[in-house]
Parts: C-alpha cells; structure tokens; sequence
C-alpha cells in the first residue's frame, strides 16, 4: 500500500508549507490546488467556485458554471456542492492510489480512511498565524490587526464547518489525528528533516 500523508490545519499554520517542504524531503508526490484544477477540468466548472465549495460555504453570487447554465432542479447549489465533493473524493483516491503522496486538506484524511493515511494536523496560536499571513500577502494589503484576526478566525469556522458537514466528525479533534504539530514560533523548514525521519 502507498505511504499517504494527509495534512488538515489552521489558517495561517503553515500547514501547507509543512506538507510541500515534506514532500520534497521525502521526494513524493504533493497534492493541494492540483486538486481544484482537476476538478474544475473534469466538470467544466470555474476554479474560483470550486475552490469555494471545497474549502468554504458556496457563494452564490459566483458564476457556477463556465460556459453553459444549470437546467432548473430543487436544490441546484446543494446539487453541485455535493457533486464537487463527489468529484474530489474520486479524484484523491485516484492520486493517492497512483504514487506515495501528500495530500493538503480536503477532507482528505476522512475520505482515504480505509488506505489508513499518518493523518497530521496543523496549529498555532493566533500571534504566529497573523506573522505568517502577513508575511505571505498579497502586496498591498493592509488589514489592521483586528481585521487580520477576523479573517483567519472566519477561514477556520468556515473549514470546521466545511469538515463537519461531509465527514460528521469535529474539525481539529485529537482524536482524528495521528499527529497534532504547533507550529508557534517554530521554523517549518527546520522542523521538516526531523519529521520526514517518521516516514522513512
């Protein structure tokens, strides 16, 4: 069976960091927007409303689809929410079938639950969160500090409930994980080597 790593973290953690410098140390496969790109070639969707429904509640004033409408139905957002999860639940098991791999989020360490992945979960105190999204904004932003938290404290409700609603478990819990990182004040890139020892 294939060594799959699943990485669920905090916004602003650095989990995404983690999983690609571990990936590269181990020298396989790491998967995170790949995903959305796939997903949205495989359904004529537009990747900013796939990445929406993957990660956050849908926004309806996206444009869904690309390039022809929805016919009517009852519940056409919940319809393509669920079909997009439908679609990124397959395309995982397909990656993490093919190759040794890394996987990003994505309810990935629920849906890869019978491949039984080393499922790793990500956190850190809000001061480091804010450091790290500063340090990797965009240039030009210029949230004030209260405006900073809201925002990391909203991506993190979003994704627990993201996670709750497809998988019925609670987003973060121990429990769920066979390893729990805080990366407070820690350089990732040094953590990595010592961790990747684990998997060797």
């Amino acid at each position: 069976m294939n060594k799959i790593i699943t990485i669920g973290r905090e916004f602003g953690s650095g989990g995404r960091e983690l999983g690609r410098r571990l990936s590269e140390e181990l020298g396989i496969a790491y998967y995170d927007q790949e995903i959305i790109g796939e997903i949205a070639k495989r359904t004529s969707l537009s990747e900013q409303y796939v990445q929406t429904i993957v990660e956050h509640q849908p926004l309806f004033s996206f444009p869904i689809h690309v390039g022809r409408s929805f016919y009517p139905s009852a519940s056409p957002v919940l319809e393509q929410t669920m079909a997009v999860y439908q679609g990124q639940a397959q395309i995982i098991t397909e990656m993490a079938e093919k190759s040794d791999c890394v996987i990003v989020g994505r309810c990935a360490d629920y849906i890869l639950k019978e491949m039984k992945p080393f499922r790793i979960f990500v956190y850190a105190d809000m001061e480091s969160k804010m450091k790290r999204c500063r340090e990797k904004a965009p240039e030009g932003e210029t949230l004030t500090e209260r405006e900073l938290k809201q925002k990391i404290s909203a991506m993190d409700k979003k994704r627990a409930k993201y996670y709750e609603f497809y998988t019925g478990y609670t987003w973060g819990n121990k429990l769920n994980f066979d390893l729990c990182i805080n990366t407070t004040q820690t350089v990732i890139k040094e953590m990595v080597p010592v961790l990747a020892n684990l998997f060797r």
